[in-house]
């Protein structure tokens, strides 16, 4: 880690942050703020350019103050060439990549008996594909840099069990699990260790885009249906806010969590108990 200039809690840290669809919506830009928070160098990746000077604009004071620097850069993260010139970008202005965040995300329902081809080519190139390209040209330039690094994924509750209306959901984050580990064995002697967080029901955009569809497959009937009714296996009796995760992520980026490897942490309020 770049521990010649201290930051906050954690040290001075150079961080890249990659989601196709949200380091500039809640969860993505809720976990880059919270690392801001810390002293960090953070760069916001995204496909949404209007999005990404908004949220560079908003957090220039945020990172001013705690000692940090906030970039962006737009990637499409099933695009190695995009990838590459996203950490490029991250390290020309940071000096070195020491943690690099993995959480691409989409999906998009459909019955079972439905799912097509597409349905899950869609699904699983992103949030599949684009993990392992992540994790392979983050670990790239931490290899060349020499002083070991964090890497991040994103998984979440479908990365424990199936539900029927988003299989190939539940498949591509089960197989975020898979390359966690399997990149944990390999990068181990880099000194790079590979961990993830796996999210409940949080009340984001996701989940709003979510309903809509559920309520198109008939799935549900009403808005708001499909939250209800995920949300009553949760021990916390609530949803989960943006916040309550990044708790655990500035932890997992963290030089507190070093020992750390190969396992993923279940951030659901008490839903999957494993």
């Amino acid at each position: 880690m770049n521990n010649s200039n201290q930051g906050r809690a954690h040290g001075k840290h150079d961080w890249a942050f990659v989601h196709r669809h949200g380091s500039s919506t809640r969860i993505g830009r809720a976990i880059g703020e919270a690392l801001l928070d810390e002293g960090a160098d953070v760069c916001f990746a995204d496909l949404n350019a209007e999005k990404l000077v908004e949220v560079e604009a908003a957090n220039q004071e945020r990172a001013s103050t705690n000692g940090g620097k906030v970039t962006t850069s737009i990637v499409d993260v099933t695009e190695r060439d995009q990838v590459q010139a996203m950490i490029a970008h991250a390290v020309e202005q940071f000096g070195k990549l020491d943690v690099k965040f993995n959480n691409a995300g989409v999906n998009k329902p459909m019955n079972f008996l439905d799912v097509t081809e597409d349905n899950w080519n869609f699904i699983m190139k992103i949030n599949g594909l684009g993990v392992l390209i992540g994790i392979q040209e983050a670990a790239k330039q931490m290899i060349a840099q020499g002083t070991g690094g964090k890497i991040i994924n994103t998984a979440s509750i479908a990365s424990r069990q199936g539900f029927d209306n988003v299989a190939p959901y539940c498949a591509s984050k089960f197989a975020v699990v898979s390359l966690t580990q399997s990149a944990a064995r390999d990068l181990a002697s880099h000194n790079i260790t590979v961990t993830g967080f796996a999210p409940g029901v949080v009340h984001t955009e996701l989940w709003e885009t979510l309903d809509k569809d559920l309520m198109e497959i008939g799935a549900s009937e009403r808005p708001g249906q499909a939250m209800e009714e995920f949300s009553q296996g949760i021990l916390r009796g609530r949803v989960a806010t943006p916040a309550d995760i990044t708790g655990t992520t500035t932890y997992l980026a963290s030089p507190a969590s070093d020992y750390m490897t190969g396992q993923i942490v279940m951030i659901d309020g008490g839903m999957t108990l494993v």
